[in-house]
């Protein structure tokens, strides 16, 4: 089986050479020539054109940075023409809209598709450890599960396309409550004198324990503003109110991985504009 791989910044590189070491023949394509020049010269085989990896991939894994690059790849591949009975799977975390006006596209042409994005980042991409969320018929995903399974600790089947997008959604909806929660809390601490990165530790062996407070250090703040763009749509759309996310949503916005750090490591620490200072009792 051809596995292609259409955009391999760090994440991508580092899921289709844990395909590459799975036995895959791994054909890669990214816009960036500086990308496929290093990347053929560390071994693996560059495709000349998104056509080239189209018309010789058996999967076809995609993982760009937005939706609007998501379809620019999908409609390129499918007016080039794509391997017949080849599936298409996004990695890439979108909104569920767009998984299904793509998979329609994909449908009239004969082609799987299947909305695959992935939990626990780029540590999870070296490790070949992240968890892919799938959106897609039984069949399709069974396809794919082999090359996603060189990459993943496991593979989900959530339901219909657009659901792996969905329960993406979910997860990054505890994520950012988590990073708002966390640093309010350690905030807490600090300003009753006690050491943010002690009560951190011990809060890690406590009920209060959580992924986001183990992973604090590497947590980067890149994508908090589309997660939550998408998870707040998702929500007027089914007529829900979700107080608390509306609240998370703003909050979020104010912090920062360098905010953080000071938190922990006792550098001057902010927040909502106010400095925060140790009580003296």
């Amino acid at each position: 089986m051809i596995a292609g791989f259409v955009g391999v910044g760090a994440m991508g590189e580092a899921m289709a050479g844990h395909a590459a070491k799975a036995g895959f023949d791994v054909k890669v394509f990214d816009a960036d020539q500086s990308v496929m020049d290093r990347l053929q010269a560390n071994g693996l085989m560059v495709a000349s054109s998104l056509s080239d990896l189209g018309q010789k991939a058996d999967v076809i894994i995609i993982m760009v940075a937005t939706d609007s690059q998501c379809e620019t790849v999908v409609d390129t591949l499918l007016a080039s023409g794509v391997k017949k009975g080849a599936v298409i799977v996004v990695s890439a975390t979108t909104h569920p809209r767009t998984m299904v006006e793509l998979s329609a596209r994909c449908q009239k042409q004969g082609l799987g598709f299947v909305d695959a994005p992935v939990c626990y980042g780029m540590q999870g991409a070296k490790n070949g450890n992240l968890i892919s969320l799938c959106g897609g018929s039984k069949s399709d995903i069974e396809k794919v599960s082999p090359v996603l399974m060189s990459y993943s600790r496991s593979v989900e089947h959530i339901g219909d396309v657009g659901c792996g997008q969905i329960a993406k959604t979910c997860n990054n909806m505890m994520h950012w409550a988590a990073c708002v929660a966390n640093y309010e809390t350690l905030a807490l601490a600090r300003a009753c004198g006690i050491n943010a990165q002690s009560m951190r530790e011990t809060l890690l062996k406590c009920p209060a324990r959580n992924t986001t407070l183990e992973r604090w250090d590497t947590t980067r703040f890149t994508w908090h503003e589309k997660d939550m763009d998408v998870a707040l749509d998702l929500a007027q759309k089914a007529d829900l109110p979700l107080p608390l996310f509306g609240a998370v949503d703003q909050l979020v916005k104010l912090l920062g991985p360098d905010m953080v750090k000071s938190l922990l490591h006792g550098g001057p620490a902010h927040y909502l504009g106010k400095e925060i200072s140790e009580i003296h009792q």
